[in-house]
């Protein structure tokens, strides 16, 4: 019994997470379920990015869960708790990416993807 939980826990670990394509360099997991019911508890972006504090760019350090992970972000984005995910995060740790999409996956909520776009030649940067 212990090999198969073993096997299924390397199976899940290797499932690639559908609902986010390779070449999103940041995803925004929305506090709002798929069917538009704001998720609760109200604190939840903050948990998770609390939780994920650790995860960072050289690793974790002495006072590290004081502040949040550069890759794993809570923010408001029109009204909405959201948490932004950056992709360097399933490159460095690739189980913490898991473990954030299954999050959003598990609780049904809503995932849309960001990218950087180049700046038109024919438009002045602000």
């Amino acid at each position: 019994m212990r090999r198969t939980k073993r096997r299924l826990l390397a199976a899940a670990r290797s499932t690639p997470i559908p609902m986010v394509s390779s070449s999103a360099q940041e995803v925004f997991i929305q506090g709002i379920t798929r069917d538009g019911r704001t998720f609760r508890p109200s604190d939840w972006a903050e948990r998770l990015a609390g939780v994920m504090s650790s995860f960072r760019p050289g690793g974790a350090q002495p006072g590290s869960h004081l502040s949040y992970s550069p890759w794993c972000v809570p923010t408001v984005i029109g009204g909405v708790k959201c948490v932004v995910v950056n992709s360097q995060l399933r490159q460095h740790e690739p189980m913490a990416w898991d473990f954030v999409m299954n999050f959003a996956k598990d609780n049904d909520l809503q995932v849309g993807e960001a990218c950087l776009l180049p700046e038109r030649p024919d438009r002045p940067a602000p």
